[in-house]
């Protein structure tokens, strides 16, 4: 037995660096749903421990039992119980504090099973980085579905497979970590949280006096001085002897002094001038209002007159010999851009098989720096994704011929499959799927015409990912975005969806308030140029983050070079 052990301890140190290689395991539910084995692995040890040692703390008992109720669960669907953004959080938050409490509770007296078992997993669990991350994933969800602090922490989630709920103590974590962010809206929001379940009852190590420290700061920090100065009293009541809140009342009470003499001077001029400002700040609608808008569902509606235009049909890929006789089912999602969505394209064996070549492969999604060119991470962009090539599997090449008869594009000069997984909360704003270049003249299909306007890729934006208000295709001020791959620009975007989504996780437009869900086994297409070569800027597009589930999508960017006689450039920019 303590050979076996001994066998699976060394096996294990070989094989994990290999397997957790990587890191941010937040930005993708695919690399999560490892540790939840790991995790699983975790208590069975500490199981054998608290056999082997009978005398063992009751408390460390407790614990076991209680991880091994929430591990079998999780680990019979991990990507549902993952796809619950609470229960993501948590498991970053046992991972990465709680099991290491109590790897310090019972170092004193464990056998050296558990322990060599724990120290070697240990350096390959999440770390603090992973932690705030979905920390920060849980705040970026409430903000963009409008969700109250109470629906989430009771966990009342549309669509969710495995309920959770967030205890005064994950509250008060949270208030915490937007608080060293210096995001006093969502301290104060948590920190309140924190404080009325333990009004309630709750029973918990959290304490109210380090609660009302933090939320009467966030509260001050906002300009509410006399909510700051009631919950300073509030605080003073359990703790009179509070240095830092008696010098914050002395110092609140004599910013409230000072304010009251300034308004009596304050002019009716000024009142006006603020309330025109206020009116002016509704009328505003940023892109960022938008695009949330359009995850929720909401925002801009296609007229009953552009709705009639919208068609279902079989499609046949303009009499494609392939599929005559059995052409696929196409629908119209939207008019202006066209985009069109085909139903039924992928297969559940194509889908787990594109999935099973990438998930080893997944990496951090990056972005190009504009002042460097460096490739590096951005909190705009929550995934990871990897990139599959069609001569390594007959999968992918079979895949690629789909595109092709489908689109009637030649996908030689196209970029490889990219694959991309989304994490907890995960999310890709606003961007064009074409770079930025000059102008030059192009040779027209039958010479009819001396010159066109063709735009040629030049900006590469790395391995995928995700981030803020961006087009996939090259525009007039980068003229070397896609230089190097010598294939123009990307002309146009197919989109597998490779999962259902429960909730949220939208493909969203806008510019012109267009939303496009996922659905398993579909794709859309798009194109991102007009046939002038001319970028068509109506195609920002976002990915909106996942509420609930386990988003997988794969994507082509097929460019110009190759579509000479497929798609003729046209005399007008814009036709």
């Amino acid at each position: 037995m303590a050979f076996n052990k001994i066998c699976y301890i060394v096996a294990l140190g070989l094989l994990l660096p290999f397997s957790y290689a990587h890191t941010d395991f937040f930005t993708s539910i695919g690399h999560m749903t490892d540790l939840i084995n790991t995790e699983k692995d975790l208590v069975v040890s500490l199981k054998d421990y608290i056999k082997a040692e009978e005398s063992k703390l009751e408390q460390i008992k407790k614990w076991a039992e209680k991880l091994d109720q929430l591990t079998d669960t999780a680990t019979k669907d991990p990507e549902g119980f993952l796809g619950h953004p609470v229960n993501a959080f948590k498991l970053m938050k046992r991972l990465n504090t709680e099991w290491g409490e109590l790897e310090n509770l019972v170092l004193k007296d464990m056998s050296d099973g558990f322990i060599s078992n724990m120290t070697i997993q240990r350096q390959f669990f999440p770390n603090d980085e992973d932690q705030t991350g979905a920390a920060k994933a849980l705040l970026r969800l409430q903000d963009t579905y409008n969700l109250d602090t109470d629906t989430l922490s009771r966990g009342n989630l549309p669509g969710v497979k495995h309920k959770s709920f967030l205890t005064a103590e994950d509250c008060f974590e949270l208030g915490k970590i937007a608080y060293t962010e210096a995001d006093y809206y969502h301290t104060e929001l948590w920190m309140e949280q924190a404080l009325k379940q333990l009004d309630e009852g709750e029973v918990s190590s959290a304490d109210k006096v380090y609660i009302l420290d933090y939320l009467s700061y966030a509260v001050y920090q906002q300009g509410d001085l006399s909510k700051a100065v009631m919950l300073t009293k509030r605080l003073l009541e359990l703790d009179p002897e509070h240095q830092r809140a008696n010098g914050n009342m002395k110092y609140f009470e004599y910013i409230m002094a000072k304010d009251k003499e300034a308004n009596k001077s304050s002019t009716e001029s000024e009142d006006q001038a603020e309330k025109e400002t206020e009116v002016k700040k509704k009328d505003y609608l940023p892109e960022r209002r938008k695009y949330e808008m359009l995850c929720r569902g909401e925002g801009l509606k296609m007229t009953p007159r552009r709705q009639k235009r919208l068609f279902c049909r079989y499609y046949d890929g303009n009499r494609n010999p392939r599929y005559i006789l059995g052409p696929v089912k196409q629908e119209d999602e939207w008019d202006k851009p066209r985009i069109v969505r085909f139903l039924d394209i992928i297969s559940d064996e194509e889908i787990e098989t594109v999935k099973e070549l990438a998930k080893p492969r997944l990496r951090r999604a990056t972005i190009s720096n504009p002042i460097t060119g460096a490739l590096e991470t951005a909190h705009y962009r929550i995934s990871k994704s990897a990139w599959l090539s069609g001569y390594e599997s007959p999968v992918v090449s079979r895949i690629n011929t789909r595109i092709q008869d489908l689109t009637g594009l030649d996908v030689s000069t196209a970029e490889e499959l990219q694959v991309a997984n989304y994490g907890v909360g995960g999310q890709y704003e606003p961007h064009f799927d074409f770079g930025r270049v000059s102008p030059i003249f192009c040779l027209h299909l039958f010479l009819l015409h001396k010159q066109c306007v063709s735009l040629f890729q030049v900006a590469n934006y790395g391995v995928g990912g995700q981030y803020e208000p961006h087009f996939d295709f090259a525009r007039k001020d980068e003229p070397d975005a896609f230089k190097e791959l010598g294939t123009g620009n990307r002309i146009a975007t197919w989109l597998f969806y490779m999962s259902d989504v429960s909730a949220g996780g939208a493909t969203v437009f806008p510019e012109v308030g267009a939303s496009v869900w996922p659905k398993k086994g579909t794709a859309v297409f798009w194109y991102n140029l007009f046939p002038s070569g001319e970028g068509d800027y109506s195609t920002r597009h976002a990915a909106c983050p996942v509420l609930v589930g386990n988003k997988w999508v794969s994507n082509k960017w097929l460019h110009e070079r190759g579509q000479e006689f497929r798609r003729p450039c046209t005399l007008s920019e814009l036709e």
